[in-house]
């Protein structure tokens, strides 16, 4: 799957999180998050997990967390994704 232009999802409201994707030849994940010293690694965990369910290999994928909970981080990436033209 290709991400063929950029999308976003989400808001910078409480709890929730504001992704970002864009076409790049590599993958790059980027995280800002109020929790980040505590959950960087789940959040990035999570964010690998849905660019593997969707075959996602290449993209600039942007996150800004404001506490998001696990499932709304899974669906804010996966939405992004849809967005850029990244369907299965």
């Amino acid at each position: 799957m290709k991400i063929t232009s950029t999308a976003v999802a989400g808001t910078l409201e409480s709890s929730d999180v504001y992704v970002k994707v864009e076409p790049c030849d590599t993958l790059e994940i980027s995280i800002e998050s109020v929790v980040y010293n505590q959950f960087a690694e789940e959040i990035e965990a999570s964010v690998k997990n849905v660019l593997n369910e969707m075959g996602v290999e290449s993209g600039k994928i942007s996150i800004n967390d404001k506490g998001a909970i696990d499932c709304v981080i899974q669906a804010r990436v996966e939405t992004a994704i849809k967005r850029a033209g990244g369907n299965k």
